[in-house]
């Protein structure tokens, strides 16, 4: 397939922005909410009906749209773009989720679904902390549950959870990986959705990125 043109770097990207909103402000941070009890761990995800996908591309490593301490395979039709100068308290809000800040979001609208994969990276480790801290930071989760697994190569934490969102007075299905990185760091990939049918349907898109994440 040709090769996709860099996706132009704005402060906070505008698609950020209304993601969040799409997704019922499901990253805007809860410090003081109570944490969500954590679910046996031998509850069983739901898993998507649509089909697995081959990657089309490769985010992260150099040259790509967004760097990355890692990198992992992108479904076709998806698009990268980075978010530049996260650390700017003034977007706080949209580029924080606890202890995680956002780096990187690929939009799911090209290939007619409504949700992204969002990566995001932690300081320091370890990886399971850093991933409860970003659910307990979340819209009211509920049904968390977390497994070790692998994501590619590295051992990984993954987490399924809902949330209910105040504006959509709906709750949705939730889930993330979160692996370890040069240095300490962590990096946490996220999947939203409009709701749990979007959710669903890009699963598998979630799936590529987790099976083929390498760290860099």
């Amino acid at each position: 397939m040709p090769e996709r043109a860099r996706p132009t770097r704005t402060a906070v990207p505008a698609a950020l922005v209304a993601g969040l909103l799409l997704t019922a402000c499901g990253t805007t941070p809860k410090p003081d909410a109570p944490a969500a009890p954590t679910a046996p761990e031998k509850t069983t995800a739901t898993k998507s009906t649509a089909p697995a996908v081959k990657a089309a591309a490769t985010l992260g490593g150099p040259g790509t749209a967004c760097a990355l301490p890692v990198s992992f395979g992108l479904a076709e039709g998806w698009k990268p773009e980075a978010v530049d100068d996260p650390e700017n308290p003034e977007f706080a809000a949209l580029t924080r989720q606890g202890p995680a800040v956002v780096r990187c979001e690929v939009d799911a609208k090209p290939t007619g679904n409504v949700g992204y994969l969002r990566v995001w990276t932690v300081a320091k480790g370890p990886a399971r902390a850093a991933l409860e801290g970003f659910v307990k930071a979340a819209d009211k989760p509920s049904a968390v549950t977390y497994r070790e697994t692998r994501a590619g190569a590295p051992a990984a934490t993954e987490v399924t959870y809902t949330t209910h969102g105040e504006l959509t007075d709906e709750t949705k299905e939730q889930r993330a990986f979160a692996v370890s990185a040069r240095e300490g760091a962590v990096v946490i990939v996220h999947l939203g959705g409009l709701d749990t049918d979007e959710h669903r349907a890009i699963l598998p898109a979630y799936e590529l990125a987790k099976s083929t994440t390498k760290p860099l």
